[in-house]
């Protein structure tokens, strides 16, 4: 186990350059930069340029450079810590980021307890209760989660959160707490706006997780081991949990490294017909302004973040499954 977490560690070296490098060059792929953009912005508005100011900010940030010395110099300000600046927001990346990521933690974090704890017991139920009427109920809820766009389903929650509770529409607080410290109402405040997103992030969600638990689990029930572990008078709850739900989690112990960077980025289209400020829209923005700094760091952030969670989720299942052994071990 030990060699095989070294040998994967040097793999990920090499397998962040690689994505470093593509990162920088699908960013550098739209003509111009955010220089070109902005100027673009200024003369639709007639407004005066200075393009010697422009041009010094160009090269204190090395942007008169060659496209590969611009990511060498990229690549070692982020080894240092420096995430580089934001022209968008003119601040450095790490105050925009930050700004975002508590609120981005705590809507991806709380949808995805939302999923799992919805999900798991009603995915057991419908599958050791086949073809019940409660399966059958619970079956034809998850497709209408599944079919339900997220965006309509934003706007109704919306307007039923304004209608009957006086929740105001889009955000995560009210307005008057925006740009403030945290506080015990700023805190509640989110907790009122909180419910909204993660029903509606984590619908979809919890449909997709419905079905394939339900199907996994029946599959391991109609294997020999569940008759044998029940012919020897091992009472059925304790050999449900014992050994063939064990067996179905694993797809779920696998979207781990999908898990890290999704509690990080979010929903990005939910956040933005909800106004949330969290980082899915910044980075949506970046993009679309050639922000370079600002959507190159965030992206290498979330690449790391899949890189350690697929590491996490290999190890979790070698721990899960007993079937499943790491490195050279299989072969013996």
């Amino acid at each position: 186990m030990f060699g095989y977490i070294i040998r994967r560690l040097f793999v990920m070296i090499p397998t962040l350059i690689i994505i470093s490098a593509l990162v920088f060059v699908i960013i550098q792929l739209p003509p111009g930069d955010y220089f070109s953009t902005y100027m673009n912005e200024l003369q639709s508005r007639g407004e005066a340029i200075d393009e010697a100011k422009l041009q010094f900010i160009k090269e204190q940030y090395g942007f008169d450079k060659p496209m590969w010395e611009q990511y060498l110099v990229w690549v070692f300000n982020m080894l240092q810590g420096d995430m580089g600046y934001s022209f968008e927001f003119n601040r450095p990346v790490s105050d925009v980021v930050g700004d975002r990521l508590a609120l981005s933690f705590i809507v991806s974090f709380t949808t995805i307890i939302f999923t799992w704890i919805v999900s798991f017991p009603i995915g057991v139920y419908s599958a050791v209760r086949q073809y019940s009427i409660g399966d059958y109920s619970l079956t034809f809820l998850g497709f209408l989660g599944l079919a339900t766009p997220n965006f309509l389903l934003a706007l109704v929650l919306q307007w039923f959160a304004y209608s009957y509770f006086g929740t105001s529409i889009g955000g995560l607080m009210d307005p008057e707490y925006i740009d403030q410290g945290w506080s015990m109402g700023k805190f509640l405040s989110v907790l009122e706006h909180l419910w909204v997103p993660v029903l509606v992030i984590g619908t979809s969600g919890t449909a997709g997780m419905i079905r394939r638990l339900r199907a996994n689990l029946l599959d391991e029930l109609h294997k020999q081991y569940v008759t044998t572990a029940c012919a020897k008078g091992l009472p059925p709850g304790r050999a449900l949990v014992k050994y063939p739900l064990r067996m179905a989690l694993n797809p779920f112990i696998a979207d781990i490294g999908n898990l890290l960077p999704e509690i990080i980025s979010g929903a990005a289209i939910v956040s933005i017909v909800l106004s949330l400020p969290t980082t899915g829209p910044m980075l949506l923005n970046a993009l679309q302004s050639q922000d370079m700094y600002l959507a190159g760091s965030f992206l290498m952030f979330l690449a790391a973040l899949t890189v350690v969670g697929t590491l996490i989720s290999d190890l979790a299942l070698a721990v899960l499954d007993p079937r499943i052994r790491l490195g050279g071990e299989g072969a013996r």
